[in-house]
C-alpha cells in the first residue's frame, strides 16, 4: 500500500542531488516548494508539465515560492531537458525512488492491459514550516501548472 503524505502532515525529508549534481535539502528550503513528480523527461504530458511550471515561475517566485520536480531521470538527461526547453525550474534525479517512494508516488500503473509500477504524476504543496499544504495525487497535466498557482495564491493570502 502506497503512503502518500497527507496534508497537515510533516513533509518527508530529503536530500537529493539536482540537475548540476548539487544536493538539494529541504530541511534548507525555508520557502515555499511546489514538489511536482514525474514519470520520465521529454515525454508529451511531462514536457507540457514542465513548460507549463516555467512560464508560472516568476509568479510562484513572487509568492515566494520554489517549484521543483523529480524523476528517476538521470541529471544530464535532467539538463538536455532543461536545454531543450528552454526550463527555468529545479529537476531532482531519483534513480533508486527513494523521494519518489517517500511521497508515495511510486505505485501500480496500468497501460494497455499491463500492469507495471513507475512513477504516479503527483504535486505537493510544502509550507515554509515543512509541512504539506496541499497536494494533488493523481495529476492531469492540462491546466494543472494554473491550478496549483490559483492553490498558492489561496494558501498565501491567508
Amino acid at each position: 500500500m502506497t503512503n502518500i503524505p497527507q496534508i497537515g502532515q510533516p513533509a518527508p525529508e530529503f536530500s537529493t542531488p539536482d540537475q548540476n549534481d548539487k544536493l538539494i535539502n529541504l530541511a534548507d528550503c525555508n520557502q515555499w516548494i511546489v514538489l511536482y513528480f514525474y514519470p520520465k523527461d521529454d515525454t508529451p504530458g511531462c514536457t507540457t508539465e514542465a513548460k507549463d511550471f516555467t512560464d508560472l515561475s516568476s509568479q510562484f517566485t513572487d509568492l515566494g515560492a520554489k517549484i521543483i520536480g523529480v524523476s528517476p531521470d538521470s541529471g544530464k538527461s535532467h539538463c538536455k531537458f532543461i536545454d531543450k526547453h528552454n526550463l527555468s525550474i529545479t529537476l531532482l534525479s531519483d534513480p533508486e525512488h527513494q523521494l519518489i517512494e517517500a511521497y508515495g508516488a511510486w505505485r501500480l500503473k496500468k497501460f494497455m492491459g499491463k500492469e507495471y509500477m513507475g512513477v504516479a504524476r503527483s504535486t505537493f504543496l510544502i509550507s515554509p514550516d515543512k509541512i504539506i499544504a496541499y497536494s494533488w495525487p493523481n495529476v492531469k497535466t492540462k491546466g494543472h501548472g494554473q491550478a496549483v498557482l490559483k492553490k498558492m495564491q489561496e494558501l498565501t493570502a491567508k
